[in-house]
């Protein structure tokens, strides 16, 4: 994510203006302007300032990267480098997951903040989805609160054991 696009998103889920937010980072709105539209680039310094501002902080996160399992029926299991974080909103949200993951019931609302619902989208993420659907469904911290509690193929749980011990 560029550093124009990261400030302007901070600023909107702050409810912040422009002119607001360039106030309380003590800069010019003018100058907010170029550094949102990435005609001019903020210092690290004077980011860290402007997300502060905003009730954000600049994070510096692990990239994840996956890798494709086979088990002995020959299905592909996807299991991540390290356990993927959530945004709490995206974490606890209602989500239709996608045919590919819920053919038998498409359409249907999961609830993630409900521990039953979240257990057994868990379960479906983590035997039939892709990176795309671990990165949108599963948090790590969630994941390893669940991994006890949850009903998977022998093979997906020793594929992912691993990756739940290293987070624990």
């Amino acid at each position: 994510m560029v550093a124009g696009l990261m400030i302007e998103r901070a600023r909107h889920e702050a409810g912040l203006t422009q002119e607001e937010l360039a106030h309380a980072a003590g800069t010019s709105r003018p100058t907010l302007s170029a550094y949102e539209h990435d005609r001019k680039s903020p210092t690290m310094a004077t980011m860290e300032r402007l997300l502060r501002a905003t009730g954000h902080t600049l994070a510096v996160e692990p990239l994840l990267s996956f890798s494709d399992r086979v088990t002995s029926r020959g299905r592909l299991v996807t299991v991540p480098s390290s356990l993927p974080r959530l945004e709490p909103r995206k974490a606890f949200a209602k989500v239709v997951l996608p045919l590919h993951l819920n053919w038998s019931s498409p359409g249907t609302v999961v609830d993630l903040s409900d521990r039953r619902q979240r257990a057994l989208c868990y379960e479906v993420v983590l035997r039939e989805g892709g990176a795309d659907d671990i990165r949108e469904y599963v948090d790590g911290a969630l994941l390893v609160d669940l991994w006890d509690e949850l009903v998977l193929p022998r093979e997906v749980r020793a594929f992912w054991e691993p990756v739940v011990e290293a987070g624990i």
